[in-house]
C-alpha cells in the first residue's frame, strides 16, 4: 500500500508539474487563434513556430482545445461512485462537539463516525486511503463551542479550512415539535451568489461531498454566501395540497462557514502548496469579495 501510494503521489506530482509547459504552449496557441479570427498579422515572437502550431490547433477537437489542470483531476471520479465520507474531531471532544458530528453524520450521506482517539493525523489520512474514503472531514472546538471545519479530498486533496460560527444544533432546541423529522434521503443543493473563481472552487469541493439525488427527493441542503460568509441551511419540504402548495421546514443543524485556505494537499502535509489563503489586512477592504 505504501509503495502504492507513493507511486500515485510521484505520478500526480509529475502531472502537475507538466502544467507550466502545458500553460505556455496553450498561450501560444491562444495567440495564434486571436490573431486569424481578426484577421491580424502573426506575433513576430511566433512565426518560427506558426507551422507546427497551426497543425496542432487544427488537429484538435473541444475536449483537448481547453488547457486542462491538476484541479480537473482531483475530482474525475466524481459521479461514478458516490463518496464515502468520514468524520471525526479534535482530541477530547465536549459533549456539544460530538453532538455536533453525529448530526453532521446525518447531514452527508454515506459518512462514518469515528472518535478520534490518540490517533496522529497522518494516521487517519492513511487508514482513509487505504479504505478508499473519498473525503475526510475534522471539526475542532474552542471552549466546548464549534469554531474549525477541514474538507480534506482523498487521496491528493485539495483540502480547505473553514471557520465556523452560530452553530445551532438539533439538540440546542427544546420544543422538537418545530423541527421535522431529518431524513436520509439524498439532497438537492442550492449554492447561492458563488460568482468569482474562488467562489466555484468552494462550490466544487462542498458539492462533491454529496450524491447524486433522485429528481423526487424532498430533502434540499443551501449553502448561502453573503460577504464571504457561507450559511448553511437544511430544509424538508412537502405539498399537502398537491403542487400549488408547498411547506418548507427546516430541520437543522446551521451553521456559518468562513473560508480561509484552500490547499492543494492533504492535511497531514505542511509542505503543501497553498492555492489561497487569506491575508492579514484583506478585511479592511469592505468592497473586495472574495467568494
Amino acid at each position: 500500500m505504501l509503495r502504492r501510494n507513493t507511486r500515485l503521489r510521484r505520478e500526480y506530482l509529475y502531472r502537475k508539474g507538466l502544467e507550466g509547459k502545458e500553460r505556455t504552449l496553450y498561450e501560444k496557441k491562444r495567440k495564434i487563434r486571436q490573431a486569424l479570427a481578426e484577421g491580424k498579422p502573426i506575433p513576430t515572437e511566433l512565426r518560427n513556430e506558426e507551422a507546427a502550431l497551426r497543425q496542432e490547433i487544427d488537429l484538435e477537437d473541444d475536449q483537448t482545445q481547453e488547457l486542462k489542470s491538476s484541479i480537473d483531476d482531483e475530482y474525475s471520479n466524481a459521479g461514478i461512485e458516490n463518496p464515502k465520507i468520514l468524520l471525526t474531531t479534535s482530541r477530547d471532544p465536549s459533549s456539544r462537539l460530538t453532538q455536533f458530528v453525529k448530526e453532521l453524520k446525518i447531514v452527508f450521506p454515506n459518512a462514518q463516525r469515528i472518535n478520534r482517539g490518540g490517533q496522529v493525523l497522518s494516521e487517519i489520512v492513511e487508514s482513509c486511503r487505504a479504505q478508499e474514503f473519498s473525503d475526510l472531514i475534522m471539526v475542532h472546538e474552542h471552549r466546548g463551542e464549534p469554531d474549525g471545519m477541514i474538507v480534506c479530498h482523498l487521496p491528493f486533496g485539495p483540502t480547505a479550512y473553514f471557520g465556523l460560527s452560530n452553530v445551532v444544533t438539533r439538540h440546542d432546541i427544546k420544543d422538537k415539535g418545530v423541527l421535522g423529522t431529518m431524513s436520509e434521503q439524498y439532497p438537492h443543493l442550492i449554492f447561492n451568489n458563488f460568482n468569482t473563481k474562488l467562489g466555484q472552487r468552494t462550490v466544487n469541493i462542498m458539492k462533491h461531498l454529496f450524491p447524486v439525488p433522485k429528481p423526487d427527493a424532498k430533502r434540499i441542503i443551501t449553502f448561502a454566501n453573503q460577504s464571504d460568509y457561507i450559511s448553511f441551511r437544511h430544509h424538508m419540504y412537502e405539498k399537502p395540497a398537491g403542487v400549488k402548495s408547498i411547506e418548507i421546514k427546516e430541520v437543522g443543524p446551521r451553521f456559518e462557514l468562513r473560508l480561509y485556505q484552500v490547499k492543494l494537499g492533504t492535511m497531514d502535509q505542511a509542505e503543501a502548496q497553498n492555492e489561497w489563503v487569506i491575508r492579514p489586512y484583506m478585511n479592511s477592504a469592505k468592497k473586495r469579495v472574495a467568494l
